[in-house]
């Protein structure tokens, strides 16, 4: 079997559910289809964010500087870029059940990799540059394998799910980093306080090994590979010109859509501000606030754990309680997001004003990003295009994260004296990427709209 025929798109079955059992048949394979990828796209984060816990420990023991982390950093964010644009473009033509089960076992992988390379690196002699190479070059593997995680957790919303209630799920599996990362800095946070920084790279090994396993176990590919007659036909839509066109007419369209790159570079802002917390807030905690590897792994968590709700309120303010307005929650989350990234970055506080201050932050940020990055995307692309958008939007926000990254390391390290650092520089940078992340949507929303096919 060829690589293309093992990755297409499933064909139908030709096995067929009973006319009597189709609703309840489509609604169990439905629910363990979406908790499936929910579960293992926030699994997949365990095996991205472990460098962000171990910075500290890697900077004490000379391992690496803090400007050698940021290029490591930002070698998965840019790979992580380019795939994330191809492999949505490449995710609407596969089964994604396969194609999100591999992208997880090589990540896994990878951080295994790195966890042993760390174990016996030491013991073997090799010297802190070689590491440093080795890191840069694994790590950016990992953004290959992680870009094939999003793209096909998407497209089975668009799949599986009816356009009257995407938006509600949209906003739950987009918590899915959220939860990642808070799981990643509870847990891989305690494994590398217990025995070491090494070991949360092969904790994390094991959690995607974990997630492939509920992939394979738990997600359908399309309705009717599992015998189901097509979404349309299940949920009653009336066909639209978009559902008589090609896929790659489709993903013509969604290209040369001029709100499709406005939701992408503002995408881009959002991402800035946020990995910059979630990438470099443990170090700041640690070295300017003084807190310990434990407590500032604490505060971290609560952040991300604060952006679930944010990312699953929004949804149901944007719908409900703004009657299906975009632009007026970004606002008030703006507003919310500006201030309390300020106090993080330029005031002190104890452990519990520190938690206030990145909780509001990813409560609020989590709302921007699911209506940013996701709603207003969903809302002017066609179902058959989804991944092809989530790539160009991918494409810029996580080159932007990269460039972060490298930006924060420089900055970090040009502007800190011996022991003595100083955030405030990088500071401003997020400040100013955070402002732009609102003013962007909000000013070009009504002229993105007109942009539809209908």
């Amino acid at each position: 079997m060829s690589l293309y025929s093992y990755f297409r798109v499933s064909k139908p079955s030709a096995k067929k559910v009973a006319p009597e059992e189709v609703e309840p048949t489509y609604k169990k394979l439905r629910a363990r289809t979406f908790w499936g990828v929910t579960l293992a796209y926030s699994l997949y984060y365990l095996c991205r964010m472990a460098l962000s816990v171990v910075k500290q420990p890697i900077i004490d023991e000379g391992i690496m500087s803090a400007t050698q982390l940021g290029f490591v950093g930002s070698a998965m964010l840019f790979v992580y870029a380019l795939g994330k644009f191809l492999n949505g473009f490449i995710a609407d033509y596969c089964n994604i059940r396969r194609f999100m089960a591999w992208g997880l076992l090589v990540s896994a992988l990878i951080n295994l990799t790195l966890g042993v390379l760390g174990l016996f690196g030491s013991i073997a002699g090799i010297s802190t540059m070689v590491i440093f190479i080795a890191f840069a070059f694994l790590w950016g593997i990992n953004g290959w394998a992680q870009s094939m995680g999003s793209p096909p957790g998407v497209i089975s919303l668009s799949r599986w799910f009816p356009l009257n209630t995407r938006g509600t799920f949209y906003s739950i599996f987009s918590a899915t980093p959220y939860l990642g990362k808070f799981l990643s800095f509870i847990s891989t946070g305690l494994i590398v306080g217990w025995i070491g920084w090494q070991w949360g790279f092969v904790f994390s090994a094991i959690a995607g090994v974990i997630g492939a396993l509920v992939v394979v176990i738990f997600v359908g590919d399309t309705p009717e590979s599992c015998g189901l007659p097509s979404i349309q036909a299940l949920s009653g839509e009336v066909p639209t010109k978009a559902d008589r066109m090609s896929t790659k007419e489709l993903q013509k369209f969604v290209v040369r859509n001029p709100g499709i790159w406005v939701i992408a570079f503002s995408s881009a802002f959002v991402y800035v501000t946020q990995y910059a917390v979630s990438g470099w807030g443990v170090l700041l905690l640690q070295k300017q606030k003084a807190f310990s590897l434990e407590s500032a792994t604490q505060i971290i968590a609560f952040s991300e754990a604060f952006g679930i709700a944010g990312t699953v309120l929004a949804g149901w303010l944007s719908d409900k309680v703004f009657s299906g307005d975009r632009i007026r929650p970004v606002l008030i989350a703006g507003a919310l997001c500006l201030w309390s990234l300020c106090m993080f970055v330029f005031t002190g506080g104890s452990y519990i004003l520190n938690i206030v201050y990145v909780a509001t932050f990813s409560l609020a940020i989590g709302v921007i990003f699911c209506i940013v990055a996701g709603l207003m995307a969903l809302d002017i692309i066609p179902r058959k295009a989804t991944g092809s958008a989530l790539g160009i939007v991918g494409i810029s926000s996580y080159l932007a994260a990269g460039i972060q990254d490298i930006v924060t390391g420089f900055l970090i390290d040009g502007f800190s004296q011996g022991d003595t650092y100083n955030f405030v520089p990088a500071g401003i940078f997020w400040v100013a990427a955070c402002l732009l992340c609102v003013l962007l949507p909000v000013l070009n929303w009504g002229r993105m709209k007109k942009k539809v096919i209908e």
